[in-house]
């Protein structure tokens, strides 16, 4: 029967080691301190969880940021692509008016039988047209002028054909329709952010 007097009995002690001695002070010891330093470790690990979570948060919303302003960019590179597509087809289609026109005028030039004043009248629209907005670039006034006093090249006499007719104009639609190729490339490296070595 327990004697309640004796507390000493009341609690379970581990048995008593062949040495002599109470080995289980010893094992105490070595509890105490390892069980403040699991708790340490516990705490650091919480704290660095935390620092942790913060970190990838952060990172979020950088990675958000990056997002919207990557398509914001992209958004306004495409705006600015298909309005530099729209010019540039602008441009083309005012060019083929310019052959047009440059075929009547030369075929006109060619014919003896169309008049001298229309012919005049003929380059005086070119020259009015190509002043406009989707040439205006080009600044394509004294490269008419050109065509207009030495491109004297004429086809056979009963040529039907009015691309036989002209020589100086041909190099001149091909030089612009390489300027304007040009021009296209230079703007969609602007767009870019991109800068040709010179």
């Amino acid at each position: 029967m327990n004697n309640l007097n004796d507390p000493q009995d009341w609690n379970i002690r581990p048995e008593r080691q062949g040495d002599g001695g109470d080995s289980s002070k010893w094992n105490y010891a070595l509890l105490v301190p390892m069980l403040g330093l699991a708790a340490f470790r516990w705490i650091w690990s919480k704290l660095f969880q935390k620092e942790d979570l913060d970190l990838e948060r952060q990172e979020c919303r950088n990675i958000k940021l990056e997002c919207k302003t990557l398509k914001y960019k992209i958004s306004r590179f495409h705006e600015a692509l298909k309005k530099g597509k729209e010019q540039e087809q602008g441009a083309l289609n005012a060019l083929t008016v310019v052959e047009k026109l440059l075929m009547q005028r030369q075929q006109a030039f060619c014919s003896h039988f169309v008049y001298h004043s229309w012919r005049e009248q003929l380059e005086r629209d070119l020259m009015a047209y190509t002043a406009k907005h989707p040439l205006a670039h080009l600044k394509m006034e004294n490269d008419l002028r050109d065509i207009f006093n030495n491109d004297q090249s004429c086809a056979e006499y009963l040529n039907t054909d009015q691309r036989k007719n002209g020589s100086l104009m041909w190099l001149y639609l091909r030089y612009w329709r390489l300027q304007l190729a040009l021009q296209t490339h230079q703007r969609a490296e602007a767009i870019l952010g991109i800068q040709t070595k010179k």
